[in-house]
């Protein structure tokens, strides 16, 4: 069963706000020395300084936030570019496909958008990178692959990056690396999600922290697999999926999680 983006967005903007006041236990010191922080997309407003671009993350480098997450897409011309959307209006106004601008035409209008090589030459080997792959047509996979290929060879998978998506089946295209570098995105889909990647034996599993229960968590523990969960905006939310094992924490509000982390391995 699928369910209404609204009522899913509704629904886990109320869990957010519960698990916001729910008071829950300190994690001990070991617990919290294993939290990684990954800052969704930076630390961005949209008004003035803008999701997905170098100001964004600028705001992370250096804060001791252990890595940052992005998305990339294709422009025309199949230069992979640094952007959420596969439209520009929502954050630019203007209603264009990404995929019909080439990147010197890209560049030209929007010169806050990122490409993934000034990503990586910028944040590369000081942020552990969560690189989205977006669903989306790839014209020329071989082409593209290489590309990408290219374009990472300077870090080490694994230590300096994952590959992540919401379609694990992109995962097959790429075939310069191997499946422990993936790392597949569950939406309500977690059981089916979970399944594949134990069977493709993949990195681990990305996912909400209420739709991963504490039963997935464990298999996949059992496996050797990280779990990573988001969007954990709140300090007892925090404690919450520390207390329970999770060491990989998306959020949107990473920079003031990781002074309540810090701040906390001080106090004890």
């Amino acid at each position: 069963m699928t369910l209404p983006p609204w009522f899913q967005n509704a629904f886990l903007r109320l869990t957010d706000t519960i698990f916001w006041y729910y008071p829950q236990p300190i994690p001990g010191k070991e617990k919290l020395y294993d939290c990684k922080l990954i800052s969704h997309r930076g630390a961005y407003d949209n008004r003035y300084v803008f999701e997905n671009t170098l100001a964004a993350f600028d705001r992370i480098n250096g804060t001791g936030v252990w890595g940052i997450e992005f998305d990339i897409r294709w422009t025309k011309d199949l230069h992979p570019i640094v952007f959420h959307d596969h439209n520009l209006s929502r954050l630019w106004g203007v209603d264009q496909e990404v995929s019909r601008l080439c990147l010197i035409e890209l560049k030209r209008s929007f010169p806050l958008i990122p490409t993934l090589e000034e990503m990586i030459a910028r944040y590369g080997q000081k942020l552990h990178l969560m690189i989205e792959i977006k669903e989306a047509f790839y014209p020329d996979p071989v082409y593209q692959n290489r590309v990408l290929n290219d374009v990472l060879a300077p870090l080490k998978p694994l230590d300096d990056y994952h590959l992540i998506s919401l379609d694990p089946d992109i995962f097959q295209r790429i075939d310069f690396l191997s499946n422990n570098a993936f790392l597949p995105i569950a939406g309500i889909n977690v059981a089916t999600i979970s399944k594949r990647v134990i069977k493709e034996k993949y990195r681990g599993l990305l996912g909400h922290y209420l739709l991963i229960g504490n039963t997935c968590l464990k298999r996949h523990h059992q496996n050797d697999q990280i779990i990573g969960t988001g969007f954990v905006n709140s300090e007892n939310c925090l404690f919450r999926e520390l207390n329970r094992g999770v060491k990989w924490i998306f959020s949107q509000n990473a920079l003031a999680l990781q002074i309540v982390r810090d701040r906390l391995l001080i106090e004890n």
